[in-house]
């Protein structure tokens, strides 16, 4: 495992995140520096946090430094030019993990749409440098004239969309069919290691990878399961993280996008979070979500690890994200296998009653206008 100094901001939540990313990624966290403001014009740290990094580095020669914020190209030379190491901000470090976990041919698709977005939006600033001589052999592509170079990288991208939008012609041929056959559909979601892919192990039999680390599932995988002698068909979807730009969002949509037109989403939400890190999660998913055009009712909420604190902490939970009034939320620990039947209980009550309100619309409708105008 390669070493790392981590540069993050000083919060508890930030700073475990942190560490949780680095170690997804391969990393080992050698020394954390934190400061409260991560976001200085020239170094992104102050000048005295950059001499005590450059001590630090000196004697402890870690493989790569990790900034755990978004760098400029010129913040990331001028920390390379001073630290003489190699520099990954939070977006390279969520790239890395990304290229590592892929396996199926669309997300490795997706992942490369997401890096040649990070390079694009990066590359006319790298190669002015480039042919200042401030990045000599910069990237081993020699020196690029910035139009040949920036217009190589829209051309790249304009192909894998192509292929990624003929992946999704073919997911649309499977919702299509599924509908016809008369599935239901459930999809996970939630922030990345909630227990998602427990649960969905428990419920379906599966045995998928299973970890406490970031970003274990980055291909979206389907299976049947049966709910009161009815069929479903449920998946399992990438985890959502705090800070994830939208261009790594869009990538991944032709993935996400299942989440629109799914029957119902499962939102598994860590209930042991402290209470800082469940309210900044929470929204983050919510937030994700909304931009995403998922409409909320079709939401369950299902409160995950459950096993790992007490009854009043749970209802504590409950009040601070609003739940109280929603009927559409279960306790549960996927490890545990604790209240997965009420889920499933939960899931065909929400199913049927959904049934029942598009079947009084559509008879009002045909009773209003018998022609379908």
């Amino acid at each position: 495992m390669n070493s790392a100094i981590l540069i993050t901001y000083d919060k508890e939540d930030s700073i475990n995140e942190a560490i949780g990313l680095c170690e997804a990624a391969g990393y080992q966290v050698v020394h954390t520096i934190t400061q409260n403001f991560l976001k200085k014009p020239k170094y992104g740290i102050s000048g005295g946090k950059l001499e005590m990094l450059k001590e630090i580095t000196e004697k402890l020669r870690p493989d790569v430094i990790i900034f755990d914020e978004i760098l400029k190209p010129r913040q990331n030379y001028n920390l390379a030019s001073e630290l003489h190491r190699e520099i990954l901000d939070r977006e390279a470090l969520i790239l890395e993990i990304f290229e590592s976990r892929t396996s199926s041919s669309e997300s490795k698709l997706q992942v490369k749409l997401a890096q040649l977005r990070y390079e694009k939006s990066r590359a006319k600033e790298r190669v002015r440098l480039s042919r200042g001589g401030e990045q000599p052999g910069f990237m081993g592509i020699g020196q690029f004239e910035v139009d040949i170079y920036y217009n190589n990288i829209k051309h790249r991208i304009q192909t894998i969309r192509s292929k990624l939008e003929k992946a999704g012609k073919q997911r649309l041929l499977h919702r299509q069919a599924r509908k016809k056959q008369g599935f239901k559909t459930i999809s996970l979601a939630g922030y990345t290691s909630a227990g998602k892919t427990t649960l969905f192990n428990k419920l379906t039999g599966e045995s998928k990878e299973q970890s406490k680390k970031l970003f274990t599932t980055l291909t979206t995988t389907t299976r049947r399961i049966t709910i009161n002698h009815e069929p479903f068909l449920i998946a399992d979807t990438v985890g959502f993280i705090r800070k994830l730009p939208a261009y790594m969002i869009e990538a991944f949509k032709s993935t996400l996008e299942e989440l629109i037109y799914t029957d119902i989403i499962i939102l598994v939400i860590d209930v042991s979070d402290s209470l800082s890190d469940l309210k900044k999660k929470f929204a983050s998913c919510m937030r994700t979500l909304s931009d995403l055009g998922v409409e909320r009712d079709k939401i369950i909420f299902a409160l995950n690890k459950s096993d790992l604190v007490s009854n009043s902490q749970v209802q504590e939970r409950v009040k601070i994200l609003n739940l109280e009034e929603n009927k559409k939320w279960v306790v549960v620990s996927a490890l545990a296998e604790k209240n997965l039947d009420e889920l499933k209980i939960l899931i065909k009550d929400i199913i049927e009653n959904k049934s029942s309100l598009n079947y009084k619309k559509n008879i009002t409708k045909e009773f209003n206008d018998p022609y379908g105008n």
